[in-house]
């Protein structure tokens, strides 16, 4: 009786969910508090949105492009998710089409125009930069529980919010280009409000700000900013959404390979 009644004092006083409450190392708080942020992430069935991109050089000098991508849930497995280059000229018709797995490497396809060809991005250059972006291939899919170790170091006022702190280390460490993510969640929402990635010589190499953020379905929360700051070479990129829209009856027809260069010549969906 006495365990129950201290259990209920702890779950009241703590800005928690009761998972990471009945935790007891950092690893399982860390993992508890991942779950829970996945599962608020989650549920949304499909989306489709505009993007621009802005690429910032050292010097401050910018780089537009247009973009729209539609993402696909999958039951038992990460979300399928493709990403469609309208503009300017040089990368129009470009498309990125990801299959994010629970386990194993991730499928990604590259469909260059220039080309007309389809150029699968293997595991070992997952680590690259997108379209000469600050953002990775890697960065592009969906991060599943299952390919991290996770870490909970605390807590933080982050911004006006107070944040769990939270290490995610890929464990695929051979082919990512990080060693470990740093990430502050809002406790309330966990809405992701600032990531660190650290290189694998342990040295920072990027920060990541969410900002800008809209509620959806009654639960669902995007960002509407993301900016990829690169410490090491002094480029940002800033990918801004807009026209977000919900439950539009995307189906695994919608992301075909073999598709791409009918979406390129305005086929398909």
């Amino acid at each position: 009786m006495k365990r129950s009644l201290m259990l209920l004092l702890l779950l009241a006083l703590m800005p928690v969910s009761p998972l990471q409450a009945l935790a007891e190392t950092p690893e399982e708080q860390g993992h508890a508090i991942a779950v829970e942020a996945d599962r608020r992430s989650s549920g949304f069935g499909d989306c489709t949105a505009d993007t621009v991109m802005i690429l910032r050089n050292r010097e401050g000098q910018e780089n537009r492009r247009q973009l729209r991508s539609r993402v696909l849930e999958q039951e038992d497995d990460g979300d399928k998710s493709l990403t469609l280059f309208d503009s300017p000229g040089d990368v129009r018709g470009t498309i990125l089409l990801t299959f994010s797995h629970k386990r194993g490497d991730d499928d990604q396809w590259l469909f260059l125009p220039a080309l007309k060809r389809v150029k699968r991005i293997s595991a070992a250059n997952k680590s690259g930069a997108f379209m000469g972006s600050e953002f990775a291939f890697e960065d592009l899919g969906s991060r599943e529980l299952e390919k991290y170790g996770h870490r909970y170091l605390g807590s933080e006022s982050l911004d006006g919010r107070e944040c769990f702190v939270l290490e995610q280390i890929p464990l695929d460490s051979k082919n990512s280009g990080y060693s470990r993510i740093i990430s502050w969640l809002d406790t309330t929402t966990y809405r992701l409000i600032r990531e660190e990635y650290f290189d694998q010589k342990q040295r920072l190499l990027k920060t990541l700000f969410c900002r800008e953020y809209q509620q959806y379905l009654g639960f669902l929360w995007k960002a509407h900013r993301l900016e990829m700051v690169n410490h090491q070479n002094g480029k940002e990129t800033d990918l801004l959404f807009a026209n977000y829209r919900f439950q539009v009856g995307l189906t695994d027809r919608d992301f075909r390979k073999n598709r791409l260069k009918n979406l390129r010549t305005g086929g398909g969906r």
